[in-house]
């Protein structure tokens, strides 16, 4: 009877996983952006306990409860600083410039291992918790999630009713933040 003798006597899958996120994360760490989405992601067993919320801003809020109310100043100022502070929270409209696009091979390379690797940490983090699902429905972060989505939507529709009521108005409304859409 011959024993067969492995030539790794350790897992080799199980210690080069964590190794590869861990570098992946390094890499994507270099962006601000990114290095917030990580934060983000690494966070999420703290959303599904319903321990860590997102705060919801006030202008969001206003927009949930009233999205078609005219404005109680209805001089262009005023509404054109409204429709900058939702510009603010919201980030770009539909109708805003569209940035050119970067047509470097290295960048679109880098953007897309960020991309992936953000990804592959939020799966992992999703995955710490058994029954994800039934714990965020039993804590109450899905009903949280569904009241942040909603004020999101409202929002966006309390900018357009604004950016449709200053065009009756004859006023032209400026953005506030410069932002610049990327479709």
């Amino acid at each position: 009877m011959t024993t067969h003798r492995r030539c790794f006597p350790y897992n080799f899958a199980a210690i080069a996983t964590p190794i590869v996120l861990t570098v992946l994360i390094v890499l994507a760490g270099c962006a601000s952006s990114t290095a917030t989405r990580i934060g983000t992601a690494a966070t999420v067993p703290l959303t599904d306990l319903n321990v860590a919320r997102e705060d919801i801003p006030a202008v969001l809020l206003t927009a949930r409860e009233h999205p078609y109310q005219v404005p109680a100043s209805q001089n262009c100022v005023a509404i054109s600083l409204e429709i900058g502070e939702l510009d603010e929270v919201l980030g770009a409209d539909l109708d805003a410039p569209v940035s050119p696009v970067d047509p470097s091979l290295a960048r679109r390379a880098a953007s897309l291992v960020q991309d992936q690797a953000v990804g592959a940490l939020q799966r992992t983090a999703e995955g710490l918790i058994p029954f994800r699902g039934w714990v965020r429905k039993l804590s109450g972060a899905e009903r949280h999630s569904k009241h942040v989505s909603a004020c999101i939507a409202a929002g966006s529709v309390r900018r357009a009713f604004l950016k449709g009521y200053a065009a009756s108005e004859h006023c032209a409304w400026l953005n506030a933040v410069g932002a610049v859409a990327t479709r």
